[in-house]
C-alpha cells in the first residue's frame, strides 16, 4: 500500500513539474513571447558571422544571467574616446510575437580611462520590453575589458525594469574602461546628450 502511494506521488509530482505547476520558471522558460537560446545564437551568427570567436560562450553567459529575451536589436555603431568618448549607432528592433520591425538610433557619451576608436557590429538582447516606446530613453552602463570574452564583448544597461545586453565585435583599437549611457531615439541625433 505504501509503495503504491509512493509511485502515485512520484507520477503526480513529475506531471506537475512538466506542467510548470511546481517550478514556475520551467513554464516561463518555454514562453512563446521570448526567444530561445538557439534562436538568439542563429540571429547573432547572421550579424557577426558564423566564425565569430566566443559568440556561443557570450550568448550562454547572458542567458545564465538574465534568461530569455523578448526582443533584440541588430545594428552597427562607431565610437571613439580619449578619456571622454562618444558612440553613435543605428539598427532594427525585433520583438517576439509579431510586432513590426522598428528602426532606431542610439548615441551617448562616456567618461573613463579609455582611448581609441572602433567600428562594430552590434547585437543587443532586450529584456522586459512591453512596448516599443520603452526603448526611447537613456540606458546607463559600464563598459570595459572586464566584459570582453574571446572577440565579442558584452555589457548590461538598465532603465527601470528594461535591461539591454549589447554584444559588440568589430575593428579598431580601444582599450580601457568607461561609464556612460546610450540614448535610444527615433531619429538620428548629433547631440549625444
Amino acid at each position: 500500500m505504501a509503495e503504491d502511494i509512493s509511485r502515485r506521488a512520484v507520477t503526480l509530482g513529475l506531471g506537475a513539474l512538466s506542467a510548470g505547476a511546481i517550478v514556475p520558471g520551467l513554464a516561463l522558460a518555454q514562453d512563446p513571447q521570448t526567444y530561445s537560446q538557439d534562436e538568439v545564437l542563429a540571429a547573432a551568427q547572421r550579424v557577426f558571422g558564423t566564425g565569430a570567436e566566443g559568440l556561443a560562450t557570450v550568448v550562454r553567459h547572458v542567458f545564465e544571467d538574465l534568461g530569455r529575451p523578448n526582443a533584440y536589436i541588430e545594428g552597427d555603431e562607431g565610437s571613439g574616446a580619449i578619456g571622454v568618448g562618444l558612440r553613435y549607432g543605428s539598427g532594427n528592433l525585433r520583438m517576439k510575437g509579431g510586432a513590426p520591425l522598428t528602426h532606431l538610433y542610439w548615441q551617448g557619451p562616456s567618461i573613463g580611462f579609455d582611448t581609441g576608436g572602433n567600428a562594430s557590429r552590434v547585437f543587443t538582447l532586450v529584456y522586459n520590453l512591453q512596448n516599443v516606446d520603452q526603448i526611447y530613453h537613456r540606458f546607463g552602463g559600464v563598459d570595459g575589458s572586464a566584459y570582453f570574452i574571446g572577440g565579442v564583448g558584452v555589457n548590461y544597461q538598465r532603465r527601470n525594469n528594461v535591461t539591454l545586453a549589447p554584444m559588440r565585435a568589430g575593428v579598431g583599437f580601444r582599450v580601457g574602461a568607461n561609464i556612460g549611457y546610450l540614448h535610444y531615439s527615433r531619429r538620428r541625433r548629433l547631440n549625444p546628450f
